[in-house]
């Protein structure tokens, strides 16, 4: 049976499903690199930190390959565009530094971006082409008890790619990030204003590499916001989201 796309979702152990020697230390360098995430420049006060990178998993080979990067201002960065589907920044790019090259080549992120792939589905003609991939690596960060670090959007949502997976890479001394999935008319809504008959499962990642993945047109997603926990050290919830949609072939006019 596959949950995802029975049910429209599906909850991972992927510490446990990708077991192999050597996940330890791939797993620890992606973690290290969070360390030093940079404020996202689109919600500095709202304490989120971010990269995102653009890749392709090619059919026919099953490799991942990463697309190029832009420039602007001599600073390399990547584009990531939603459409409709993010109410924060409808019908506009948003530009975020790249996930550089070596943790791109890290064993573990391929294992993760290949077993996502291989949970999605799509129509006939779609398989034989390279499928685009969006990875985002997020650090939600809170230091003093009156910080609150908010996701985007801070509502139930779809994403506008057919499908999106959260992999929790860390969470220590946190209140909230709760997840929640709900039916498609849930969108826009949060914890106080949803109605119940519309969630339909509320739940909290909490060990390394636990995860979920969504069919984006059967659900809507939030993640709540957090808030430091009651020991002294700050607040960190760590995620990598990867969204995987069609590429597209545009028709050529020779004439």
């Amino acid at each position: 049976m596959s949950y995802l796309k029975d049910k429209g979702y599906a909850r991972y152990d992927l510490m446990r499903q990708l077991a192999y020697e050597g996940i330890e230390a791939d797993y620890q360098a992606l973690l290290d690199y969070f360390d030093d995430l940079p404020i996202d420049e689109y919600a500095k006060e709202l304490n989120r930190y971010r990269r995102y990178s653009r890749a392709l998993v090619l059919p026919t080979s099953g490799k991942v390959g990463w697309l190029p990067t832009l420039m602007k201002n001599e600073k390399e960065y990547s584009a990531y565009f939603q459409g409709k589907f993010n109410p924060e920044y409808p019908g506009s790019y948003r530009e975020f530094p790249c996930i550089d090259k070596e943790i791109q080549a890290n064993k573990l992120l391929e294992k993760i971006i290949l077993f996502d792939y291989h949970e999605t589905f799509w129509k006939e003609e779609d398989r034989i082409m390279p499928i685009h991939v969006g990875v985002h690596f997020v650090k939600l960060y809170v230091e003093n008890d009156s910080d609150q670090a908010v996701s985007s959007p801070n509502c139930f949502h779809q994403d506008g790619e057919p499908f999106t997976f959260a992999h929790l890479m860390k969470r220590e001394n946190v209140k909230g990030g709760t997840n929640a999935i709900g039916f498609p008319k849930a969108a826009g809504e949060n914890f106080d204003t949803v109605d119940q008959d519309d969630v339909i499962e509320v739940f909290e990642i909490t060990k390394p590499l636990e995860s979920y993945g969504v069919k984006d047109s059967a659900v809507s997603h939030y993640v709540s916001p957090i808030e430091k926990g009651d020991a002294d050290e700050a607040g960190v919830r760590s995620v990598i989201l990867i969204d995987y949609q069609q590429t597209v072939v545009a028709d050529v006019d020779d004439k």
